[in-house]
């Protein structure tokens, strides 16, 4: 089995934003309503805008294969962090999610070790993240890869108003 970590560019526009729809939706589906899924689906994925964010100077998205299949993404995003991020040089990791064939199998680990080390290089020494706080897998995730919950903040799904933790990694 070949594992690879690597950019992603305007190229795979189109089948980044096929999983990362599709991700999302088996991810948060169940807890959500319908109508709301697909507002944020609507305003948040497709190829379009996928291939903007590619384009974004301020964010960075990695892919991770398995035998040159997409196997998971991550994106990082320069910008302003809460103010419960109180480490120096934070930068949010935005997205973080690996296909549901994939889990239990340790290409998480390899991509946020990617992530991190990306992250690095790009100048962060803080990492942060929002986490809906009933994602308890994602959250014994997190803490396991050296995050630490420091706060909360609103995340809009839709129109429902829902609570994200905020976790926090140093880098340094």
């Amino acid at each position: 089995m070949s594992v690879v970590v690597r950019l992603a560019g305007p190229a795979d526009a189109a089948w980044l934003a096929a999983l990362a729809e599709r991700t999302f939706r088996e991810t948060y589906t169940e807890f959500n309503t319908p109508e709301n899924m697909e507002r944020y689906v609507a305003d948040h994925f497709g190829s379009d805008l996928q291939a903007a964010e590619l384009r974004d100077s301020g964010k960075i998205t990695l892919v991770v294969e398995v035998d040159r299949e997409a196997a998971g993404y991550a994106q990082l995003a320069r910008g302003p962090a809460p103010s419960s991020v109180a480490g120096p040089a934070p930068m949010e990791l935005v997205r973080f999610y690996v296909d549901r064939p994939w889990h239990g199998r340790g290409l998480a680990q390899t991509l946020m070790v990617a992530t991190a080390d990306t992250a690095r290089a790009a100048g962060a020494r803080t990492l942060w993240l929002g986490v809906w706080e009933r994602n308890g897998r994602a959250i014994a995730f997190y803490r396991k890869s050296g995050f630490e919950d420091v706060g909360a903040h609103t995340f809009v799904l839709g129109t429902d108003h829902q609570r994200d933790r905020v976790l926090v990694r140093r880098l340094d």
